[in-house]
């Protein structure tokens, strides 16, 4: 059984290794056959009246993990142990009627043997599937038991597309030529339509979708694929300010691989990370040709959610100072990954002769003035932190970070990309593919391998890590050291994507300050910190981070709709992220985001739950 540690989501993993009796076997000669072989039993397992056949062929005890995204419910769902996992099927096969499953016969995703830690070997392989409801792909992931059975470790299954209703994309592209306009070429031609379809004149929107960031964007996509009438509202004047209004120096963190949109890929020739502006510019793009029908300078005044009519009555105030009542059907609540910024305050702030902001606020150390010679304190060292820093030392300021405890430090150029080898690097494979195996593991069982990764990661970037341990920056590397993924699903920080700061830390140019106890209060020109030693500061910046994502929903639809909304971000007792691109705990609300890949990826379970509920598929 697998050894719990400090939390519920700490695991170690078992080991499975081939036995020599079992490779000597014709029908165990290859993965593929071994494959096979389980595949077809378990298809029949799930067609039987119990579940007995079924139990056969999953590891025994709490070793076996199914992890579903839509396929056996209308919900993200991680089950642990033969059964659990059993026990929940017993009672939805029958419905679910899973069937038509099919392996990957090329690719990377074909079946083959893997060798994911010491002492664990599995057979691979991604697999197609149908069900009631619609179709989707899966991973299995089989091991060699003592006995020489091979049997299921780890599973996933996710619904990618609804039965009737194909995504309107490849296949299924709309025709754009005159004939095919409803009514015919008189009624209006694709322009005259798409002006009218854009305020809405001759419908209400079926969904509204609140923020024009890469969260609503790929939301509407998505959900406009479905065939749904979708509004996207924002408060910016262009689509894009939300990264057009950031500190001027910011590019992605992420490379231009792992950060494509829906349908819509960046240009071969597009640069690994993106200039903020640059991105901005994309948005504009993408709105454009997604044909997305987004209202700009647009805020909400009022929203109310009929339980009765299981409807929203939205009212809206435009740029042009008109107002707007419209009534969608659902809301997706898409501003950001975090919710309003977090700002503290401490004793003596208002005598304090210099400036004080949140890192929420930072534009350019330029904005500044000329800051030359100027002290400053950067309360924080996630990235955002980092990057202010490495902004007011290039001009010319002289910059201490303030460290409460430690943050794990990873570079762009170097870990950054182990953690993308051969899934989103150029010559990967197909995008799609890529997201259904990225996402196919559960949660705590990807902690436990990026335990591995991160000592590969730390050997990698020995050199720059040991320079800032010693100046004196604390490094944390996780509480189960399994680096920046735990800390990005849990607490959306504590950790800092390396593009320059580090080595300014390393050469002293950026100075650190260790605080544990954090800040006493301030002085007129100067920053007490809790053990009463002094900085003395001209700008203090509190990088100090956000709060949950449901602050900013209470602030836009109000406390009655917040009160029944989860908290969102960190895991529940599954292991899957709580409220996040799933049920919310308000009906016919979603909330949406994270970074550009993940906003890709589930932005197309989201507009599937969405559909689903229009369709009183999720009432079955």
């Amino acid at each position: 059984m697998a050894a719990l540690t400090a939390s519920p989501h700490d695991i170690v993993l078992p080991h499975f290794k081939k036995h020599e009796t079992v490779v000597s076997e014709k029908e165990f000669a290859s993965p593929e056959k071994i494959a096979r072989k389980w595949l077809t039993s378990f298809e029949s397992a799930l067609g039987a009246p119990s579940t007995n056949d079924l139990k056969a062929l999953i590891v025994e005890g709490e070793e076996s993990w199914w992890r579903d995204h839509l396929a056996l419910s209308w919900d993200l769902r991680t089950l642990r142990g033969q059964s659990t996992i059993t026990n929940f099927l017993g009672s939805r096969m029958a419905k679910v009627q899973m069937h038509n499953l099919k392996l990957q016969e090329g690719g990377k995703f074909k079946p083959g043997m893997q060798h994911p830690i010491e002492g664990l070997e599995w057979v691979e392989s991604m697999f197609s599937f149908d069900t009631a409801q619609g179709s989707g792909k899966g991973m299995l992931r089989l091991v060699c038991t003592p006995n020489g059975t091979w049997k299921a470790h780890m599973l996933y299954t996710v619904l990618l597309e609804l039965k009737g209703v194909p995504e309107i994309a490849c296949y299924h592209r709309p025709h754009g030529g005159n004939n095919s306009l409803k009514g015919g070429a008189i009624e209006g031609n694709w322009y005259e339509r798409r002006e009218r379809q854009k305020e809405f004149v001759d419908e209400e929107p079926t969904v509204l979708v609140i923020g024009a960031g890469q969260s609503g964007l790929n939301m509407g996509a998505r959900l406009q694929a479905l065939g749904m009438s979708c509004l996207i509202i924002d408060k910016n004047e262009r689509v894009g300010d939300n990264w057009r209004h950031r500190y001027r120096t910011l590019v992605t963190h992420d490379p231009v691989q792992y950060t494509h949109m829906a349908y819509m890929k960046f240009p071969d020739n597009w640069p690994l990370f993106t200039p903020k502006d640059k991105l901005a510019d994309w948005f504009e793009i993408y709105a454009s040709a997604m044909e997305l029908n987004i209202w700009l300078k647009t805020k909400i005044q009022s929203a109310t959610f009929s339980d009765k009519t299981q409807s929203w009555t939205v009212d809206l105030t435009r740029g042009d100072g008109k107002t707007r009542t419209i009534k969608p059907s659902q809301v997706v609540f898409c501003t950001g990954h975090a919710g309003e910024p977090k700002i503290p305050t401490f004793p003596g702030q208002d005598s304090f002769k210099g400036t004080v902001y949140h890192g929420s606020q930072h534009l350019d150390a330029t904005f500044q003035g000329d800051v030359k010679g100027k002290k400053v304190i950067v309360v924080g060292t996630g990235n955002s932190g980092h990057d202010i820093s490495q902004n007011y030392y290039e001009n010319g300021a002289t910059v201490t970070m303030l460290q409460r405890a430690g943050t794990y430090v990873i570079s762009a150029k170097t870990g950054l990309f182990m953690l993308h080898e051969g899934m989103y690097d150029e010559g990967g494979p197909p995008t799609e593919d890529a997201d259904v195996a990225g996402q196919s593991l559960p949660i705590p069982v990807q902690f436990a391998l990026n335990v591995g990764m991160t000592d590969k990661i730390k050997e990698a970037e020995k050199v720059s890590l040991e320079g800032l341990a010693k100046v004196g920056f604390k490094v944390d590397f996780g509480s189960d050291g399994s680096g920046i993924f735990r800390k990005y699903v849990t607490r959306g920080g504590g950790y800092y994507i390396d593009v320059g700061a580090s080595q300014l830390i390393i050469d002293g140019k950026i100075k650190v300050e260790q605080s544990p106890d954090g800040i006493k209060c301030f002085e007129e020109n100067a920053l007490v910190l809790a053990d009463g030693r002094k900085l003395n500061a001209d700008v203090v910046v509190l990088a100090t981070g956000f709060d949950n994502m449901r602050t900013t929903l209470r602030k836009a639809l109000g406390d009655t709709v917040a009160d029944r909304c989860k908290d969102v971000w960190d895991l529940d007792a599954e292991g899957e992220i709580n409220a996040m691109w799933r049920p919310s705990g308000h009906p016919k609300l979603w909330f949406m985001g994270g970074s550009l890949a993940l906003c890709r990826t589930y932005s197309r379970f989201v507009a599937l739950q969405v559909k689903a509920t229009e369709m009183g598929l999720t009432e079955a």
